[in-house]
């Protein structure tokens, strides 16, 4: 899809979309657009309609917006990208909309048309490509802001559309291997640094995670993004974990097995980080960033972890592994502790890490915790901004005793309640020494049924967090 803006439009035959809020339709000058407006009824933002124009039908549509607030703009650019993604070419009209707000319905348009229009059509013998090539917006004043507007938003769009390609594809393509290689290579793509970390570096130094990692055929793999945007090259980096199961049959404590084709999502922290990370390359951010992502499988073989087996941790911490199927955070307890050596300025983690997490905030909001409430105001301000929607949760210290084992420094699980938060405390203890903040994107990262696939969330939030942190 071709983005673009112009004073006038540009698009022959393009579809024409007029955009305006409450109280500044009258300011339509275009008789079509005023008559669709005035069609309208109480509480309706949308309507199209197909006008004869030079011996052929154009379509026409009105987008008439309750306020300009996030939300409103999300749930709007929705509504319009419906009918946008059956066009060939659309031609927005914003001129309605100051150097503030532009920028941001560009933004909400350009994600919302780029969701309805992507497919992941790589395994089925005929592809349906959406009918929509271009996209463009029209703006008599501002068509310099735009431009870097549409420039941001295509680079978000390319790290959640990536996201989704890694997430959707099927395990059997997606290993452990295939999620570092790809990452890498999309990294260096894009002008950033790229180094891979096989399995004998982890089994001899991440013992963690390689006690989850042993019962499977497949490869683990440690990768390591780094891109130096920031003036100073000096700068303390900010930090990105993702959790990269590519599979997760639950381990010897085997899951049951209705709906455990879903377990491919289990790379999705993974996923969403690499997303994140190119697109703040993309988008050619001052700032310095890491990425680390932790990938392998979780396998019932003979070799694999047993429940009640005592692991010593990348940073000495024992921990008693009571359910293999909570391995998760004795990947990412590993990869929090190799990420100390960047002395990171904050490190943030996102994880599919606990079916407890759904049961609290359903598929709404991802759980957010954190050992710093500035790193968590400026991640909750990031998911406000977005409408990539968080919850914090609390880390007191009362949670700990759920996780005293009579045999090791800490157990793996601490029981039915709170599941998401001692998840949480238990990663936190290994995140003492930066400031660090943990996203628990069970709920958010995938949608199951007849939508199934991934959603690219939290790509938008990090992103914004990004940005914010790259202003300061």
């Amino acid at each position: 899809m071709q983005l673009s803006v112009s004073a006038h439009s540009a698009l022959p035959r393009a579809a024409r979309l007029f955009v305006c809020t409450v109280g500044t339709q009258d300011q339509a000058t275009d008789e079509i657009d005023r008559l669709l407006l005035a069609s309208l009824g109480e509480g309706e933002t949308f309507t199209t309609a197909q006008i004869p124009t030079d011996g052929a039908l154009q379509a026409r549509a009105v987008l008439r917006l309750a306020d300009v607030q996030t939300a409103t703009l999300n749930k709007g650019a929705r509504e319009a990208a419906a009918w946008a993604q059956k066009q060939n070419a659309v031609s927005v009209e914003a001129n309605i909309f100051c150097h503030i707000n532009a920028p941001r319905l560009a933004a909400a348009l350009v994600a919302a048309v780029g969701e309805a229009v992507y497919r992941f059509d790589r395994f089925k013998s005929t592809a349906t490509p959406a009918a929509l090539e271009q996209l463009e917006f029209i703006h008599g004043e501002h068509g310099q802001i735009l431009e870097q507007a549409l420039a941001d938003a295509q680079a978000l769009l390319y790290g959640v559309n990536l996201c989704k390609d890694l997430g959707n594809a099927p395990s059997n393509v997606c290993t452990p291997t295939y999620l570092a290689e790809t990452g890498a290579a999309e990294a260096e793509k894009c002008g950033a640094q790229a180094k891979i970390y096989g399995g004998d570096f982890i089994r001899e130094h991440m013992p963690s995670f390689w006690g989850v990692a042993k019962g499977s055929v497949q490869e683990p793999k440690l990768l390591e993004l780094s891109y130096q945007g920031a003036a100073d090259p000096e700068q303390a980096p900010i930090v990105l974990v993702g959790k990269g199961l590519t599979f997760d049959s639950g381990g010897i404590s085997l899951k049951p097995g209705e709906g455990m084709d879903e377990m491919k999502y289990d790379m999705c922290g993974a996923a969403s980080m690499i997303g994140a990370f190119v697109a703040a390359v993309k988008a050619k951010l001052p700032i310095n960033l890491k990425a680390v992502i932790a990938t392998c499988e979780n396998m019932p073989d003979g070799g694999a972890s047993k429940p009640g087996d005592i692991v010593k941790t990348m940073n000495g911490t024992t921990v008693e592994n009571l359910n293999t199927d909570a391995e998760g955070r004795l990947v990412l307890c590993d990869a929090l502790t190799f990420v100390e050596r960047f002395k990171p300025r904050a490190v943030v983690d996102a994880a599919t890490l606990t079916g407890a997490c759904i049961i609290a905030l359903g598929h709404v909001a991802s759980g957010l915790t954190a050992n710093n409430q500035d790193l968590a105001d400026a991640l909750l301000a990031a998911a406000r901004e977005t409408d990539d929607k968080a919850w914090q949760l609390p880390l007191f210290d009362e949670y700990k005793e759920q996780l005293k084992s009579n045999f090791a420094d800490l157990q793996n699980i601490g029981g039915r309640p709170a599941g998401t938060i001692t998840a949480a405390t238990f990663l936190a203890h290994f995140a003492q020494n930066y400031p660090w903040a943990h996203l628990d994107i069970a709920g958010t990262a995938w949608k199951s049924g007849k939508d199934k696939g991934a959603t690219g969330r939290p790509v938008p939030l990090l992103m914004q967090y990004l940005r914010q942190a790259a202003a300061q």
